[in-house]
């Protein structure tokens, strides 16, 4: 079984090429989901309709991390989102924090600045 942190690590790779049904099956039936800015999305089948309107709308994302951490089951993860929306590209800074359960993500939560897409109107 792989670590947390090799998990995590694979997870962020599968962003680059997934779907949304490829994505959500890294989460557990009871996942969080939580964007800090924004209202957390819980259980699976919200992560999923999250996951299809945001590849739907500004296709896949790269994940550049540049640090991450592993305690037991929590990894850290800094990194820079790289996406396009409205054929703009952003590079988001994001600091990443995922708690693992059973091989499966239990909880994720991103913090971020919201100004980067409030620029664009998504805010």
């Amino acid at each position: 079984m792989a670590t947390a942190g090799e998990l995590v690590t694979t997870f962020c790779a599968e962003w680059r090429t997934g779907t949304p049904e490829s994505i959500v099956e890294y989460f557990t039936e009871d996942a969080v989901y939580h964007n800090i800015p924004m209202d957390p999305l819980v259980g699976k089948p919200a992560i999923l309709e999250f996951l299809r309107g945001f590849i739907g709308a500004f296709g896949n994302i790269h994940f550049d991390v540049h640090r991450q951490a592993e305690i037991g089951d929590v990894v850290l993860n800094e990194r820079t989102d790289k996406f396009a929306i409205n054929g703009s590209p952003i590079e988001l800074p994001v600091m990443g924090s995922f708690e693992v359960r059973d091989g499966k993500i239990a909880a994720w939560r991103d913090y971020f600045d919201m100004a980067p897409l409030a620029e664009l109107g998504q805010g």
